[in-house]
């Protein structure tokens, strides 16, 4: 029987038309969308599985054209899919996907795409992927199409090879979806920069995902010897990178709002022998290092470190005159203006990188409240 469901979906895959309409998803509250990276210790019991409407699950790997599991991790991610699938007895209607890629497993893409050969052959083993895992679909996160990225192989072709896998995932999804009566998801996580909208076509590609998640932070990293916010909401001066711009400049670049999905961090950046000039905004410095959530929140109670608020950008951040020591950060002050702008622009939602970078929950809860208000059920407890 099992033999006979493969053969009418590979034929069903072969015969089955262009897509000439845009993807409609299902209607939906906002998401919350958390990755969970697969390479760190998973504890279900941990996860707050009231708060989240997806997980997507880092990473899989696009090896030889195919979609794999990175380096000798299959055993790891089996265990790991097992364990997510059984939180949905928790909440039925969590959906579980694999995030395909990431900033340094993107190597593969470009090759992988570049003939319709390479697209069908890419497409058959994520299909197989998700259904060896049971999984509710798969999210790209090719860092980046038609750009290095991580010093990635890439061409000027990827633009239109891009949207052609993205149509062959789509198309291969939706006949899979008309054997068992669902609509599995197909995702992207996309850059926070005009220079990635430029290098590809998203009103093109937009038709073929439901949802746009855009990595709307890192605006300032490790190679940047003046400290900037790495996050902030709005334009305040510095690099003019904000959150509010790259969600317009999607929306200029043909990505409708209700799909786009508002990116947020659940760690911060350290910068040390910095000035107090401007208690350390926008001073040269050196860079550090990145933490989460729960280490710059016990930063923020050691009395060496003061919080400030900057009204332009809409973010805080820490500085210790003492250390020379600057940080940059998510908090709950942030998210709250944050998910009202989601809500203000009629955004999908929002998604964060990544659960285990905040064990004390308060930044999820915080998201929570903000968009969609409080459940009566409580979170487990890390």
């Amino acid at each position: 029987m099992k033999n006979l469901l493969l053969l009418f979906f590979v034929s069903a895959l072969a015969c089955s038309p262009k897509i000439e309409e845009e993807v409609t998803a299902p209607d939906q509250d906002y998401v919350v969308i958390g990755y969970v990276a697969g390479w760190k210790t998973l504890n279900p019991k941990k996860i707050p599985v009231d708060k989240l409407t997806h997980i997507n699950y880092a990473f899989a790997d696009v090896k030889d054209g195919v979609v794999t599991h990175i380096g000798d991790r299959k055993e790891k991610d089996s265990l790991n899919f097992l364990q997510l699938r059984r939180l949905k007895e928790i909440n039925p209607e969590l959906k579980l996907l694999v995030s395909i890629g990431g900033w340094t497993n993107s190597k593969g893409f470009s090759e992988a795409v570049s003939s319709p050969e390479g697209i069908k052959k890419l497409t058959q083993s994520g299909i197989e992927f998700l259904q060896k895992y049971h999984l509710d679909g798969l999210d790209f996160d090719w860092e980046y199409p038609g750009m290095p990225g991580d010093d990635n192989p890439h061409k000027p072709e990827d633009k239109e090879n891009f949207v052609a896998m993205l149509r062959s995932f789509r198309e291969a999804l939706d006949s899979l979806g008309a054997l068992d009566d669902t609509h599995y998801l197909s995702t992207i996580a996309s850059g926070g920069f005009r220079k990635y909208l430029e290098a590809n076509d998203m009103a093109e590609a937009q038709k073929y995902l439901d949802l746009i998640n855009i990595m709307t932070y890192d605006f300032y990293t490790g190679s940047d010897e003046v400290t900037g916010h790495h996050a902030n909401l709005h334009g305040y001066g510095g690099k003019g990178a904000s959150a509010e711009k790259a969600v317009k400049e999607h929306v200029e670049f043909g990505v409708p709002a209700e799909k786009i999905v508002l990116g947020v961090p659940f760690y911060g950046r350290m910068w040390r022998q910095v000035g107090a000039d401007q208690n350390g905004l926008d001073q040269p410095g050196a860079y550090a290092m990145g933490l989460p959530y729960h280490q710059v929140l016990a930063l923020s109670k050691n009395s060496n470190y003061q919080r400030f608020w900057d009204e332009a950008a809409a973010a805080p951040y820490l500085y210790s005159a003492k250390d020379s020591t600057w940080i940059t950060y998510e908090d709950e002050e942030s998210l709250q203006g944050k998910m009202q702008f989601v809500k203000d622009h009629k955004l999908a939602g929002a998604m964060f990188w990544e659960l285990s970078e905040d064990n004390t929950r308060r930044l999820l809860k915080a998201l929570n409240t903000a968009l969609r208000g409080e459940k009566e059920s409580e979170s487990p407890k890390p």
